[in-house]
């Protein structure tokens, strides 16, 4: 088995409309994940992204791989990245799998390789959370797909990092209360007693402006 630091490359990943250009009429249902569904729920750019991640049902991961064809995907298992055309065995390793410009030598794309059963998405973190039909997805007015909050926060909720921090009071700041019980009940579910629990869960009485309000678009 070989392998390489994928930090030996750099990015320059491509921007959430550069992706929907190349899949929109692709069948498959893929959504943009982490930081950049974020700020597309908010409907603005927030902060600067060093890279892009997106998220496909596992078992359509080469049909997404061939309608990239500028790239080569190598899979990360073991902080090496090992290159899946050679290492077909290597995804059983790894969700993650790293899209390389073959011309340019950068990286372009972070493919999240999600469980699914048919039509229906499951959390990698917990397979009773469930959604049939794209119901874990929303998209922009512009018609690009991206993870709902809620399970973005869910994801992003293991390492609570400064940018996470931001990006959960970013959401709270405007996500309607009923999401933000069920936000709550899902890092209850997946993370007991951890500390955003009570923050998402805090009453509010005072009405809250929607995504579009305020970002001003």
């Amino acid at each position: 088995m070989t392998g390489f630091d994928p930090m030996e490359l750099p990015w320059e990943a491509w921007r959430p409309e550069d992706v929907y250009g190349r899949l929109a009429g692709l069948g498959v249902p893929w959504h943009v994940a982490a930081g950049w569904s974020i700020d597309l729920y908010l409907g603005g750019e927030r902060r600067a992204h060093e890279d892009l991640e997106i998220a496909v049902p596992a078992a359509r991961f080469h049909e997404v791989a061939a309608a990239l064809p500028e790239l080569e995907f190598f899979a990360l298992a073991d902080s090496l990245a090992h290159p899946v055309e050679s290492e077909p065995e290597i995804l059983e390793r790894s969700h993650q799998t790293w899209g390389l410009d073959r011309a340019a030598r950068v990286w372009r794309i972070d493919v999240f390789r999600e469980p699914s059963d048919g039509d229906t998405w499951i959390c990698r973190r917990d397979e009773s959370i469930r959604f049939e039909g794209g119901g874990h997805i929303e998209r922009t007015p512009a018609g690009i797909p991206y993870g709902r909050p809620e399970l973005t926060l869910l994801f992003k909720a293991k390492h609570s990092r400064e940018k996470d921090e931001d990006d959960l009071e970013a959401v709270l700041a405007v996500l309607e209360p009923e999401r933000r019980r069920y936000l709550a009940e899902l890092l209850e579910r997946v993370h007991p007693g951890h500390p955003w629990i009570e923050r998402c869960a805090r009453e509010d009485s005072n009405p809250r402006p929607t995504a579009s309000e305020k970002t001003g678009s």
